[in-house]
């Protein structure tokens, strides 16, 4: 990935942990936990593709693994993320742009399933059997529709400040001039004159020597 893609995704993806934990997961809602860091990982997903959402998804579900009060098996949920972060890369539309907010939020509600079912799978290869007490469908419901509720506020700024990073003005600016610009840019900064004027008087000079040459050839021919 990009320098720019890995620090804006570093940030966003340490910002969520620390609000994951210190808020959301104080608030003691009945049945799951909103989770701000499989939206965080949606949002980036949805617009660097799927192999840096799954990159990004294996990242963030590792911090989330290692981060306390943190009670599973270390790489559960980055294996979680990893996958999630994948399948909704590959959504990924061409311009990076999703005009309608049904898709999105479909997505949403597929990724808050299946991320809950996927790590009580994986619970249950290891022996963690929590998912059983609280109750699968209870999870499912409560997990899609606090993600559900949370969408509009985090996906959509997600979404803007990724394609922001990827939009770097100063290399769009760099990309977009070409040779006459940067010779031009060269000129005007040693002399502190306009480039119009410039260009109006290498116009004169041009002129005038092609009026001397043609002068110089009429001489010839009349001797």
């Amino acid at each position: 990935m990009r320098f720019n893609r890995m620090l804006l995704s570093t940030t966003l993806v340490i910002v969520a942990l620390v609000v994951q934990v210190t808020v959301l997961a104080r608030l003691q809602l009945p049945g799951a936990v909103p989770d701000l860091m499989l939206l965080t990982v949606l949002g980036l997903a949805f617009v660097y593709g799927n192999t840096s959402g799954a990159l990004i998804g294996f990242g963030a579900g590792l911090l989330a693994d290692l981060a306390p009060p943190a009670d599973h098996a270390a790489g559960r949920y980055a294996l979680v993320l990893c996958v999630i972060g994948y399948l909704a890369g590959l959504a990924k539309p061409e311009n990076g742009q999703i005009k309608s907010a049904t898709a999105p939020m479909v997505a949403v509600v597929a990724a808050a399933i299946g991320s809950t079912l996927l790590y009580a799978g994986v619970g249950a290869l290891v022996g963690d059997t929590a998912a059983r007490h609280v109750g699968i469908v209870n999870l499912l419901f409560t997990s899609a529709l606090y993600d559900l509720l949370l969408a509009p506020f985090v996906v959509p700024v997600i979404m803007w400040l990724a394609r922001r990073a990827e939009n770097d003005p100063l290399a769009d600016s760099q990309s977009g001039n070409n040779g006459a610009d940067v010779a031009s840019g060269w000129l005007a900064s040693g002399t502190g004159l306009r480039i119009g004027s410039q260009r109006g008087g290498l116009r004169v000079k041009a002129a005038r020597s092609r009026a001397a040459r043609a002068g110089r050839i009429k001489g010839v021919k009349r001797l």
